[in-house]
C-alpha cells in the first residue's frame, strides 16, 4: 500500500480523503493545510495533520503526495516532491503554462517517480465504453465531441476564495469544470491545434467569469464544442458524433456524489440503444490506478503527452478568452 499525504484540506482534499478511507492500494496518513480549521476538521476523522508542504516531504514514511492546492503552486510542488523521491498525484490543471508542465514532467521522469492527474471522468464506466467502442470503429470517423460540465457550487464561496480570483484563476469555469471536458476531448480525438474561447460574467458577480464556451480544433479535422457554466444548477453531458453513429452520456448528478449515467447509442442501420450505468467511484479508481502504477503495476492510463497537451490547451484557452482571437495550441 502507498502511504500518502494530502496537500490541501479544502472541499476536494476532504473528498479524496473520504474516497480513500478504505482503499487497500493508497491510504492517506497525513493531511497538510496552513489553516487551523481545516486541520482540525481532518484530525477529527483520525488523519494526522501538519501545516506545511515541507512537513510531508520530511517524513520518510510518506511515499506519495496528493496535491489539492491552488494551481499556480503545482509546478514547484511537483518538482520538489520528485526531487524528494515521492510519487505525485496532482489535481487538475496539472500546471498553468506549458513551460511549467514541461519542467514538472521532466522532474518526474528524472526522478523515476509516478505522476497522476485528477481527470477522474476518464474512469467513469460509460466514458470507458465510449472510448472502447470508438477505438473499435463502431462510430466511424470522429467528427465532433460535445461536452458540458456546469454547476453552481461556487455561488456560496466567499468572494476572496482563490477559485474566484481573477489574478490567481483568470478563467474560473475552465479550471473548475471545463478542463475535464478538454481532457476527455483529447482522450477521444487526439491532438488539439486551435482554440477559440469566449468568457462572460452573466449569472453572478464572479470576478473571473461564470460562463465559458470553447471551440477546439483537432489535427484530424474534428472539433470539440465545450461549455462550462458556474451560474446554473448541475448539468453534465458528453457526446461523440461519428460518421457511422453517435453516443451520448448524461450525468444524473454531480460526479462528487454520482447516482449514475443515462446513455444513448445510435449506429446507422440499427435501432437506438439506451442504458443506465449505476454509480461508480471514479475518483477512487483514478487514485488507485496511480497507486498501482507507482508500485509497478499496470501503466497509468493518462500519458505525459496527453497531460502536456491539456496544459498547453489550458494556456491557449486563457489567451483566447482574454483577446477574443483564435489561438494556436
Amino acid at each position: 500500500m502507498i502511504r500518502a499525504a494530502i496537500i490541501g484540506l479544502g472541499w476536494w482534499g476532504q473528498t479524496i480523503a473520504a474516497s480513500l478511507a478504505t482503499s487497500d492500494v493508497i491510504r492517506p496518513v497525513l493531511g497538510i493545510d496552513p489553516l487551523e480549521g481545516a486541520r482540525a476538521k481532518a484530525a477529527a476523522t483520525g488523519l494526522q495533520t501538519a501545516a506545511q508542504f515541507e512537513d510531508a516531504l520530511a517524513r520518510p514514511d510518506i511515499e506519495a503526495v496528493i496535491l489539492c492546492t491552488p494551481q499556480d503552486r503545482h509546478a514547484r510542488q511537483i518538482e520538489a516532491a520528485a526531487r524528494a523521491g515521492r510519487h505525485v498525484f496532482c489535481e487538475k490543471p496539472l500546471c498553468t503554462t506549458g513551460r511549467d508542465a514541461e519542467r514538472a514532467l521532466a522532474a518526474v521522469k528524472a526522478a523515476n517517480v509516478q505522476i497522476g492527474i485528477g481527470h477522474e471522468r476518464r474512469f467513469e464506466p460509460a466514458v470507458i465504453e465510449m472510448r472502447k467502442r470508438y477505438a473499435d470503429g463502431e462510430f466511424g470517423m470522429g467528427l465532433v465531441v460535445e461536452g458540458n460540465f456546469s454547476q453552481d457550487k461556487f455561488l456560496n464561496l466567499p468572494r476572496d476564495n482563490w477559485r474566484l480570483s481573477k489574478a490567481e484563476n483568470p478563467v474560473g469555469p475552465l479550471s473548475a469544470t471545463g478542463i475535464h471536458m478538454v481532457d476527455l476531448s483529447i482522450a477521444i480525438l487526439g491532438k488539439p491545434v486551435k482554440v477559440w474561447a469566449r468568457l462572460a460574467t452573466l449569472g453572478s458577480d464572479f470576478a473571473n467569469g461564470d460562463t465559458l464556451t470553447i471551440t477546439l480544433g483537432f489535427e484530424s479535422g474534428a472539433t470539440a464544442l465545450l461549455t462550462a457554466v458556474l451560474a446554473t444548477p448541475f448539468m453534465g453531458r458528453l457526446a461523440l458524433l461519428g460518421s457511422k453513429g453517435w453516443m451520448e452520456i448524461c450525468d444524473r448528478t454531480h460526479p462528487e456524489n454520482p447516482t449514475g449515467w443515462d446513455v444513448t447509442r445510435v449506429v446507422r442501420g440499427a435501432a437506438p440503444a439506451a442504458a443506465y450505468y449505476p454509480p461508480h467511484a471514479a475518483v477512487r479508481d483514478n487514485l488507485e490506478a496511480f497507486g498501482r502504477a507507482a508500485t509497478g503495476g499496470a501503466p497509468y492510463p493518462v500519458t505525459h503527452e496527453e497531460m502536456l497537451a491539456n496544459v498547453r490547451t489550458f494556456e491557449a484557452i486563457q489567451r483566447s478568452a482574454a483577446n477574443g482571437q483564435i489561438e494556436t495550441i
